[in-house]
């Protein structure tokens, strides 16, 4: 018999050019070559032996989490069969987007502690696969059931890779045979889930694990170990983290030094404090007191040694450079004794000579966000409606952001509230980014009362369109009702945009829509009935009924 492969040469290059064996040059061969193809197929099948049957795989594992309710499993179904639009030229159109509202459901859902139903599995790990911002409460929601489907299907890994220890059971530290077992023979990541899980329950054990093997880890391992101990940071750990001073790896030095400052009361923070104290200090020689700054002459090996990096970025100075370092990593509580028992806000309000007082007050800030001092926070940050609020300290919105996760979920809030009325949304969307869901009614007020002057300045919506989807994921839907009386299309100004008071009314119906929609939602996932107000005017295709076949049979 012509080998399979022979003939699989022949149908690829063609009878002409290569006749076949049977069948010859001329009209004949193509019908040969199928003939002969065809025998061969048979043979081929037929002579094929039975292999032994594979072993099934277990049964899927019980979830014993509550049975979500019919009418937010029909919701789940909708929300995953939705796409992201197609449309074009920034015109969204009125309807909610169904994909943004999916990350709230899933964090609804958990918090209510209801289990995925299966037929919505494969769907939601196809969700989570195409958006990693999905996976956490989406596998979380999906429980061990997406974990065992994920070992049936390759496109499902990342649910794997994403659970501790590859989804395995992690032994407790009670379990201290499979504890060692794991640590010495086990993955590196099944050895990180370990060491996290392990420094979540008992800090002590996790280290002393660690100290036990530190010497004959690799470095890029070591620095992953020893991120771990973020978890738990106590005095206890500093012998440790300052024997990881000397480390060979700079990352590893690094990450202690870091760590270690964030200890105020570990000797590296002490002799930071000293250092940093020397460079600063109060100056009464004028008419009033001065903070005169002298930055480090150099980066000497204890500097080093204490995390002080020596080369600094490429357009920075070197000394500039060092005293940031230096300040940053200093307690903030170094600052009241030495610069005369002043609070933090008195501090940051003294004048800076020579032009330090950006570089001063910025390491300040950083400082502020190591420590999760909220009272230097507050002074750094300066009221919202300074001129252009950026507080003394801080130059950007990446760090006025990063103060404001220091306060309290109400005090952000507040602080951004009286931002967005003094400066406008031009310059919120970060800062909104940092504030807790939902909005709190005061600034849920300022981000409407501000959306609406754009519309009567004659704005195109689209220039605020990131602020507008914060606003429908994050308002409380019970501010829907104040909404409604800017549903209708405004008279435009002259100097308006041409159509903006049509795209501003599309925009603001979508945002009522979504907010009635999510109110929907909540209630389908507690069980009770719907809101009524509204829900079916403007969300006839996203309300409680059914889906339609298609749907269904994507969802499932």
């Amino acid at each position: 018999m012509t080998a399979w492969e022979d003939l699989v040469t022949t149908a690829l290059l063609g009878t002409d050019r290569r006749p076949n064996v049977a069948g010859g040059p001329g009209r004949d061969a193509p019908a040969a070559l199928l003939d002969e193809a065809a025998v061969a197929t048979v043979r081929r099948r037929a002579g094929l032996r039975p292999a032994p049957a594979a072993k099934r795989p277990e049964p899927a594992p019980e979830d014993p989490r509550a049975v979500l309710p019919a009418a937010a499993a029909r919701r789940l179904t909708m929300l995953l069969s939705d796409r992201p639009g197609t449309g074009t030229g920034g015109r969204r159109g009125p309807s909610p987007d169904l994909m943004e509202l999916l990350p709230q459901w899933l964090a609804a859902a958990d918090a209510r502690g209801f289990a995925a139903p299966p037929q919505a599995l494969p769907a939601l790990l196809d969700a989570a696969r195409g958006r990693t911002d999905l996976r956490p409460a989406a596998l979380a929601f999906a429980g061990p059931r997406a974990l065992w489907l994920a070992r049936l299907n390759q496109d499902w890994r990342f649910a794997l890779r994403a659970a501790p220890g590859g989804g395995a059971a992690l032994p407790g530290p009670e379990d201290a045979a499979g504890v060692r077992r794991l640590w010495q023979e086990g993955l590196f990541a099944e050895r990180v889930a370990l060491l996290s899980a392990l420094r979540a329950r008992a800090p002590e054990a996790a280290r002393e694990l660690l100290a036990g093997t530190w010497a004959t880890e690799r470095a890029e391992d070591r620095l992953m170990f020893l991120d771990s101990l973020r978890t738990g940071l106590a005095a206890a750990d500093e012998p440790f983290l300052e024997q990881a001073l000397s480390d060979r790896s700079r990352n590893v030095r690094t990450t202690a030094a870091e760590l270690l400052s964030a200890l105020p009361g570990s000797a590296l923070a002490g002799r930071l404090a000293v250092r940093a104290a020397a460079c600063v200090a109060v100056d009464h020689t004028g008419d009033g007191p001065v903070l005169a700054v002298e930055a480090p002459p150099e980066c000497d090996p204890g500097m080093e040694r204490d995390g002080v990096v020596a080369r600094p970025p490429t357009g920075r100075g070197e000394r500039s450079w060092w005293l940031g370092q230096l300040v940053a990593a200093a307690p903030l509580a170094t600052w009241a004794a030495r610069l005369g028992g002043r609070t933090p806000r008195e501090i940051v309000a003294l004048p800076v000579a020579d032009g330090w007082q950006g570089e001063l007050h910025a390491a300040w800030c950083r400082a502020a966000v190591r420590q999760r001092d909220a009272e230097w926070a507050r002074a750094l940050l300066g009221a919202p409606a300074a001129p252009e609020a950026g507080g003394p300290g801080a130059v950007s919105l990446a760090e006025r952001a990063k103060l404001l996760g220091t306060l309290t979920a109400a005090e952000r809030a507040d602080w951004v509230a009286g931002f967005i009325a003094a400066h406008g949304l031009s310059e919120a969307f970060q800062l909104l980014g940092m504030c807790a869901l939902p909005w709190s009614a005061p600034l849920g007020r300022a981000v409407v009362d501000a959306l609406n002057i754009a519309r009567d300045a004659g704005s195109y919506p689209w220039s605020f369109s990131g602020v507008m989807g914060l606003a429908e994921r994050c308002l409380d839907p019970a501010e829907a009702g104040r909404l409604d009386a800017l549903l209708a299309i405004p008279d435009e100004r002259a100097d308006a945009a041409p159509g903006a008071g049509g795209y501003w009314a599309e925009a603001f119906q979508r945002l009522v829509t979504t907010l009635r929609l999510r109110a929907t939602m909540l209630a389908e996932l507690d069980g009770a009935p719907a809101p009524q107000k509204g829900v079916g005017n403007c969300a006839t295709s996203h309300d409680g009924a059914a889906p339609n076949p298609h749907h269904q049979s994507r969802g499932t």
